[in-house]
This record gives C-alpha cells, structure tokens and sequence, in this order.
C-alpha cells in the first residue's frame, strides 16, 4: 500500500502592523494578510486590519498586553509551527515592528528551529510614528542629532535593571521610553540622579496614531505627578528631550477637526470605505457597521422584462450608485456590447450616481442639483417636456413612491423596476459593533432610509440615545431625514449638498462652529 502523501511545509509570515492607523501598514504586510489562512494577532492590533483577511480565515487572539497575556508565549510559538506544519500560509500580526522590543526575534528562532520557512515583513515603528503624530520630531538640528532607545520593561527573569542610566542621561539626544508608564517616576528619578535637568520636557502619548491618542507633557520633575493626578496609562510611547517644546505649531493630527470623535458608518461594507476614509483624514475614530447588503432583486424577470424593450424608453433614471451596478450585471449578461442600450438619456440623482455612470463611459444628461423627488420631477420637466414620454426607474425593491407619482403627474408614462433589494446586514465579526454597545459614539452617520431602518431594527435608536445623551445623528439627505424623523428623533446636521462631502462638511461646523475647508 502505498505512503500517504505528507503536507507540504506551510509558510510563516511575521508582519509588523505599524502603531495603529492602518494607513501605516505596508504594502507587503497588506499581500500577505490577504493570502492568510490562519492569523495570530496581538492585542494592539487595530482590528480593522482583520478585514483584510479573506473570509473562511481563522483568526486567533494571541493577546500581550503587559502581564495579561491571552495566550502564553512557549504555547504560541507551537501553534504558529503546527499550523505551518499542517501546510497552512500563517501570519502573525504584531504591533509595531517584529523585531524592535517585539519578541519577534524569539518567534522566527522557534519556526527556525522547527525548519519552518518564514519571513519577516517589518512594520512602521511606534518609536517614530507615535512621537510623530504628537508633533514631535525625535530629531532636529537646532536641538539634537540623535536618539535613544529603551524599554521600560524588562524580562522580569533577568534581574535588576540593566539599563546604563548615566549613559542614558549623558546623551544629548532625544530619549524615547517603550512601556514604561507604571515605571515613569522611577525612570525620571534615575535620570535626574545622573545629571538630567529636572526641566527636561516630557510627553507620554497614549494609543498614539490613533483618535483614541490622548498626549501628556510636562517636565522629569513632575511628569510622574501629572499620570497619577491625570489617571493617565499604558499603552504609550515617552517622550524626553527639548524636541517636545515643537510639540505646539507641529502638532498636525491632533488638530484635524474630527480628532477623537468617534463616528459610526452605517453603509455596506462595499460602500463605507469612501466615507470612512474621509473620516479617518480628519482623524475621526472610525466604526464600520454595515447595517445593509446589497443583493440582486427577487424580481429578476422585471429587468429582464424591460431589456427586451430597452430602446423604447426616452429615459433611464438612476438613483443610487448601487442601482446602475445592479441594472448593468443584468444588461451585460444579455448583451455584449454597452451600444445595445441605444439612444435613450440617462438621469443620474447624486453625482456619486453619475460618477457610478461615468465609470461605464457613459454621458449623464441631467442630474438634478437637488435630490427630493419633486426637484427631481421638475429638472426633468426642465430639461423637456416629459409629457408621454417613457421613463425606466431603475431603483430598490423598496422605495419611496413620491418621484414616479411626481413624474407621472407631469404626463411621464413611468416603469418602476427594482433592480437590487436591501437585506439587513447582521455580522459582527471582528467586536465593532459590541464595542459601539459598551462605549458609545458620538455621531452616527446615516446614508439612506434602509440604513436607517435597519440600524434601528438592530440597534433602537431611541434606546440608544437616551443610553448616550451626547450621541449626534448626521442625515445625507431629506428623505433619510424623514426616516429618522417616524422614529420620533430629529437629525443634528443634514447634509447640504446632498453628498458624502455635505455629509463630512455638515459634521465639522456642528463640531468646529466653522465650515469645512475645501479639498485640494
């Protein structure tokens, strides 16, 4: 009989996942992640980069967060080698960088010597990004060329302190201090001890590169008083030298307008990255919860319906981006070329809509200034006489009947067609939404009437806000307002235009009292 084949060898990946804004991930760790079958992530993983990995993946919390460790390192180091033996592509996802005060180096010895091929994908450092996004620069010519690096918590198992203090102090240079806040004072004292100057500046930044960063200063002489009278902790990055007093006119990402606000999207998970970007720009807390998916209609003889008759309409009307995609999976699986569509006008309701459009090389004729169906009506009316000509609405199963009755009362012989429907998107795979339950926000942002009706269904808003009195609800638009509006609730902002960019804008004068700056 013959020998079961073995598995092959599997591969290990050992990725530094920067700080914690996922725009410092690199390019490589990104590949990798997206090819992962089982991911091991530590506990100061920004768990938005999970969504990076391909679904069916098992995701493993390896924790390491001071004494708290989920799972014991000697155990750890084995499920990276048994996975990999079994022919699995693993990553082990840690902060920062693998190698600098990661016990990455601990890790890659183990899979060595287990004769488990690996690499190393090193990550953005917090030992210069999180001084960074405080507004320090950890060098500069007119204060210091060059720095020092220490942790502030050693292998317990050494014995005594083997950090050369006197060394350390003698140095000219900016001191940076990994995990030492439960030791700050005795790190100052030691300092100080050794010739420091007690007025040395001091910046202790907490969950740096992300909105949850919060920066302490003050001096070696009262820095350990100020984490105590504050309630300040770990995790942080310290920060000794004169290079905190640029701290001030530097201090670039603390000064966005959204900095520490936490905002709830609510769009699909295809739609909110354009949102969520712009948030994160402004240095929002970001939390993507999909409230909605997006899936062909139940009515799929409709639209086959009206391709078949394709050219006897004057008029396409799309309203949401999600509508031409839909509309067009079915027209391109019964024609081949985009000519077939014929001579008939397109209406877009939204440049995202039109953008949606554009993309397919296709001329947008009209797209109304306002978005409610009246204006809608009457820009079409506008543009010509609508009066017996035929009009294809191509929109969701479920839909607000008010344009195609202002449509048909200017004379419009109008067919509704759904071409997508909305399902109630209920996942929660990676804790967002338990951690919005536990900690509230403070806006939720809001796109269309579904988001609202099915964030409600899952979250009752009312409920929601009375739990969180400063929770601000932002509206893209009249008809969504109106939604939220049956719920006994008023928006805080609506967007005006009715955009993605109205939206951002309308939230930073609530929060600044100042309009928003216009992009570049």
């Amino acid at each position: 009989m013959a020998k079961a084949k073995a598995p092959a060898r599997g591969m290990v990946y050992l990725v530094g996942a920067g700080p914690g804004d996922v725009g410092l991930l690199t390019l490589r760790g990104a590949e990798v992640l997206g090819q992962a079958q089982v991911v091991v992530y530590d506990a100061l993983i920004n768990p938005e980069l999970l969504r990076l990995v391909p679904a069916g993946a098992e995701i493993v919390f390896g924790g390491k967060r001071s004494s708290d460790h989920a799972m014991p390192q000697d155990e750890l180091n084995r499920l990276l080698v048994q996975h990999a033996e079994a022919g699995k592509t693993v990553v082990r996802l840690k902060g920062g960088d693998p190698y600098i005060f990661g016990r990455g180096g601990e890790e890659a010895q183990e899979l060595a010597d287990a004769g488990v091929p690996f690499e190393v994908v090193p990550g953005v450092s917090a030992i210069s990004a999180v001084p960074n996004y405080a507004g320090i620069p950890i060098t500069h010519r007119d204060h210091c060329s060059s720095f020092t690096v220490i942790t502030g918590h050693e292998n317990p198992e050494k014995g005594g302190d083997s950090v050369d203090w006197a060394s350390v102090a003698a140095t000219q240079g900016t001191t940076i201090v990994l995990m030492g806040v439960k030791r700050i004072r005795e790190i100052a004292a030691e300092l100080v001890r050794h010739g420091r100057s007690a007025k040395t500046p001091v910046a202790l930044v907490h969950w740096g590169t992300t909105s949850r960063q919060k920066t302490l200063t003050g001096t070696l002489a009262n820095i350990a008083d100020r984490v105590v009278e504050t309630g300040f902790t770990a995790p942080a990055v310290i920060v000794i030298g004169e290079v905190v007093n640029l701290r001030a006119p530097l201090n670039w990402f603390e000064s966005r307008p959204l900095f520490g606000k936490r905002v709830v999207v609510t769009r699909t998970r295809e739609q909110a990255g354009q949102l969520a970007r712009r948030l994160a720009a402004l240095s929002a807390d970001v939390l993507e919860i999909p409230t909605i998916k997006i899936l062909p209609t139940d009515r799929p003889t409709d639209v086959a319906d009206v391709l078949l008759e394709l050219n006897s309409y004057d008029w396409l009307i799309f309203t949401s981006p999600n509508g031409v995609t839909m509309f067009f999976e079915y027209f391109f699986k019964a024609f081949e070329d985009l000519r077939d569509i014929g001579g008939v006008k397109i209406a877009a309701v939204g440049p995202a809509t039109a953008a949606k459009l554009r993309e397919l090389h296709l001329k947008v004729d009209l797209m109304p200034e306002e978005y409610v169906a009246p204006k809608i009506a009457g820009a079409l009316a506008k543009y010509e006489s609508i009066d017996n000509l035929k009009l294809l609405l191509l929109r969701a199963e479920v839909a607000n009947r008010e344009l195609p009755e202002a449509l048909e009362a200017l004379g419009g012989i109008v067919d509704d067609i759904a071409c997508y429907r909305t399902v109630p998107e209920t996942e929660d795979p990676h804790g967002v939404a338990a951690r919005m339950l536990e900690s509230g926000a403070d806006w939720i942002t809001f796109t269309s009437s579904s988001t609202v009706e099915n964030f409600h269904a899952r979250f009752p808003l009312p409920a929601l806000r009375e739990k969180f009195p400063g929770l601000k609800l932002a509206s893209i638009g009249p008809e969504t307002s109106k939604t939220i509006a049956a719920l006994g609730l008023q928006p805080d902002v609506e967007a005006k235009p009715h955009t993605i960019d109205g939206l951002v804008a309308a939230m930073i004068k609530a929060e600044t009292g100042r309009p928003a700056r216009k992009k570049a």
